[in-house]
């Protein structure tokens, strides 16, 4: 079972990396055109800075699960690293716990926003401005995902402190 999880994640992964990697070179090509528009031609898209913001957005939040998958998160470890090991395990534990806890009601939040403002355009495209939530309500599910993961596994690689 465990592993089935983790294979469909995995899956769920590499598409956020290719979501995010199409995002990122979509973004940095408007923008680019953009300024080249506007500074070699004297004219500008109208839509470049709210759909390259829109794309800045979605790269960001897709990467969020990918870095708590990681480990590569910031962290304090001065009180932990005086734990003993098996207590620091439980406390990793705890942590997943309530990551996965906030991240429903973040999701739960995100959805309940969505609903009631769907309706709300932005000013240059005629898209809804909660385009710009979707992505908090699927890094948010995503991050889900990783945090009950972590119940039984550590993060992939855990940026080790010099002493």
């Amino acid at each position: 079972m465990k592993q089935t999880y983790s294979r469909i994640l995995d899956a769920v992964d590499r598409l956020a990396r290719w979501v995010i990697v199409a995002a990122s070179a979509a973004m940095i090509a408007i923008v680019t055109l953009q300024v080249a528009l506007r500074y070699g031609f004297n004219t500008s898209i109208d839509w470049s800075d709210e759909i390259s913001r829109l794309l800045f957005v979605w790269s960001t939040f897709l990467a969020i699960p990918l870095g708590i998958r990681e480990g590569a998160h910031v962290g304090i470890e001065l009180l932990v690293a005086h734990i003993p090991a098996a207590a620091r395990a439980q406390l990793a534990k705890a942590c997943a716990l309530g990551g996965a806890a906030l991240m429903v009601v973040v999701l739960w939040q995100a959805v309940k926003v969505a609903e009631l403002t769907w309706d709300e355009m932005m000013q240059s495209v005629n898209l809804s401005t909660n385009w710009f939530t979707v992505p908090v309500a699927v890094a948010a599910a995503h991050s889900f995902l990783h945090f009950i993961q972590l119940l039984w596994r550590e993060p992939l690689r855990t940026i080790q402190t010099v002493e």
